[in-house]
Formats: structure tokens, C-alpha cells, sequence
């Protein structure tokens, strides 16, 4: 399981589904995902868009400040928003498993060139 703030817990299913999805497939989930939390007028998710579809994650009960966590979380340029990238770098940053899945095809890659 992983934690995201102080009350947010997890079950972590990421390497599983690497393993049943293969990681092109994994990767098009992650982005599927991305895209049942954006604003669709913005493109990125944002604290509204993250907290009107909260309960598609089964989260529907979520505190503001539990929101604004999970978007501090995961927001690496300060825009206070998450862009498709970031939502993608916080997923794999919360499944350690999933950290050290990427690292062996980061190794294998490397060692292909």
C-alpha cells in the first residue's frame, strides 16, 4: 500500500497490471486516467476538476486540503495544476514497485544502445 498525505491509502495495483498489460498498454491506462480527471477546457487537472471526480477514484469523500495535497504532490512546475506528464511521474513516484520496474527498463534500454 502507499500513503499520499496524511490520510489517503492506497492499494498499490500498478505492477500487476504492468505485468497482465505489458507497459505500452500500462502507459495508455495511465493516460486514460489522466483524461477522466482533466478540465476539459484547460487540459490539465485542476483542483475543481480533481475534486468534482474524486469518487471516480473512490475518493468521493476527500477534503479540500487532502486535494490540494495530491495536487501539490504531483505539481513539478508551481502552476498549481497537474499536466499529463506530472499526473504520470506522481503515479509511478507512488508505487514503489512500479519505481523500481522502470528503472530495470530504463537499464535495459541504456544497455541496448
Amino acid at each position: 500500500m502507499a500513503t499520499l498525505g496524511r490520510d489517503v491509502v492506497f492499494e498499490d495495483f500498478f505492477p500487476s497490471m504492468v505485468e497482465k498489460l505489458g507497459a505500452e498498454r500500462f502507459l495508455k491506462e495511465l493516460s486514460n486516467g489522466f483524461r477522466m480527471l482533466i478540465d476539459e477546457e484547460r487540459e490539465v487537472i485542476t483542483f475543481e476538476s480533481l475534486k468534482k471526480n474524486a469518487e471516480l477514484l473512490g475518493l468521493k469523500n476527500m477534503r479540500d486540503d487532502e486535494v490540494m495535497c495530491m495536487l501539490r504532490e504531483g505539481d513539478l512546475d508551481g502552476d498549481g495544476c497537474l499536466n499529463e506528464m506530472e499526473f504520470c511521474v506522481l503515479m509511478f513516484r507512488l508505487s514503489p514497485d512500479l519505481m523500481d520496474i522502470s528503472r530495470i527498463w530504463l537499464e535495459e534500454t541504456l544497455a541496448k544502445l
